[in-house]
C-alpha cells in the first residue's frame, strides 16, 4: 500500500548546561573558574531517497526525538553534543509546518537534505563570565531547547507519465502490459486504490516511468471518489496520457469530464502536454477515433489485450517527455 500523507512530531535535543566549577588543586586554594560550556543539541534531518517510495514507515511511529547534548564539565570540559537524528524519506516529498501551514521544503532530488529541527545551543560554563572585577562568577547558563513541530509529509510521485481516465478506462491493464507493475486488475470502479509505479523499456536506455493513477470522477477535485487525494500525483509528472474507454455510452462526455476535473484542479495540470488513447479496440462495440472530435487532439487507438497500438503509443510518449526535457533544458 502506498502510504502518501503521514503527520509526525519532530523534536530536536536540548542544549546541555553549562557547568558551574572552579579549580581546586593543593597549592590553590582560590582556583579561578574552569566550568565548561553544554553541549549542543542533536538536530532532527530529512534526507531524500530514491530508494524509498513510501511513507509507509511513518504510519505508526509519530514523534523523533533527537538527543539532548551533554552538561559542561571541570577543567573547561565542554559536554558532548548530541547525536542528530536522520530520517529517510522518498523524492518527491513536500514538507509543511502544520503550525503555521506555511511550506518548509520540498525534497524533489536524490540525497538533498533539510534540518527540520536544530538542536538547542548548549549553555556557557562559569569560566566564559570571569571578567577582571568578578574572578569568581557563580553564575552558568542553562542548554537552549530544541526546536519542536508537527509536520505534514505529503509525497507527490515523480514520474514522467501519468495515466489519467474514469474508473475502468483501462490505465492498469495498459501498465501491466507494457512495464513490469503488476497492478490490481479488475472489472469494478476503484480497482487502483494507490498510485502504481511502473519501469517503461524503450530502445537500450531511454526507459522512461509511468504512473497509474486512480480512476477520476465527477467531482473528483472536490474530493470525491478517491480524486484530490491522487491528483496532487499528477503535479510532478512530465505528461498525461488521458484514456477513454470506446465502449463508454458516450465517449465525448467522459473526455470532458477528464478535462473538467483537471481545469478545476488547478496547479497547472490541465496544460501539461498530453496524449488521448482510446482504449479496448479490441472489444469491437465501441467507437473508433474516426467517430469522436476529443477537442481536435490527436488520437490514438489501442488494446491492451491484443497489444494493438501500443508500440505507437510508447514512441508517441517517449518522443513527448523527450520535448518537454529539452524546452526545460
Amino acid at each position: 500500500m502506498l502510504l502518501d500523507v503521514a503527520k509526525i512530531t519532530v523534536k530536536a535535543g536540548d542544549g546541555g548546561d553549562g557547568c558551574m566549577s572552579f579549580r581546586r588543586e593543593k597549592f590553590v586554594p582560590f582556583g579561578g573558574p574552569n566550568g565548561g560550556d553544554g553541549g549542543k543539541g542533536g538536530s532532527v534531518i530529512l534526507v531524500a531517497s530514491s530508494g524509498r517510495s513510501t511513507l509507509q514507515d511513518f504510519r505508526y511511529k509519530r514523534l523523533y526525538k533527537a538527543e539532548r547534548g551533554h552538561h559542561g564539565l571541570g577543567s573547561r570540559k565542554t559536554g558532548r553534543g548530541g547525536e542528530d537524528i536522520v530520517l529517510t524519506i522518498p523524492v518527491g516529498t513536500v514538507i509543511k509546518d502544520l503550525g503555521t501551514g506555511e511550506i518548509l521544503v520540498d525534497l524533489d532530488e536524490h540525497g538533498k537534505r533539510f534540518v527540520v529541527a536544530v538542536g538547542g545551543r548548549g549553555g556557557r560554563g562559569n569560566a566564559r563570565f570571569a571578567t577582571a572585577t568578578n574572578r569568581a562568577p557563580k553564575r552558568r547558563e542553562e542548554g537552549r531547547p530544541g526546536q519542536e513541530l508537527t509536520i505534514e509529509l505529503e509525497l507527490k510521485l515523480i514520474a514522467d507519465a501519468g495515466l489519467v481516465g474514469l474508473p475502468n478506462a483501462g490505465k492498469s491493464t495498459l501498465l501491466s502490459t507494457i512495464s513490469a507493475a503488476r497492478p490490481k486488475i479488475g472489472s469494478f470502479p476503484f480497482t487502483t486504490l494507490s498510485p502504481v509505479l511502473g519501469l517503461v523499456p524503450f530502445d537500450i536506455d531511454r526507459s522512461f516511468v509511468v504512473a497509474d493513477l486512480p480512476g477520476l470522477i465527477e467531482g473528483a477535485h472536490l474530493g470525491k471518489g478517491l480524486g484530490d487525494k491522487f491528483l496532487r500525483h499528477i503535479e510532478r509528472t512530465r505528461v498525461l496520457v488521458l484514456l477513454v474507454d470506446s465502449t463508454d455510452p458516450d465517449p465525448e462526455v467522459s473526455y470532458r469530464t477528464l478535462l473538467h476535473e483537471l481545469e478545476s484542479y488547478g496547479f497547472g495540470v490541465s496544460e501539461k502536454p498530453r496524449i488521448v488513447a482510446l482504449t479496448k479496440l479490441d472489444l469491437g462495440s465501441g467507437v473508433r477515433s474516426e467517430d469522436v472530435t476529443f477537442g481536435g487532439e490527436d488520437i490514438v487507438e489501442i488494446s491492451s489485450a491484443t497489444g494493438m497500438g501500443l508500440e505507437k503509443l510508447k514512441g508517441m510518449m517517449r518522443a513527448l517527455i523527450d520535448e518537454v526535457d529539452a524546452l526545460t533544458e
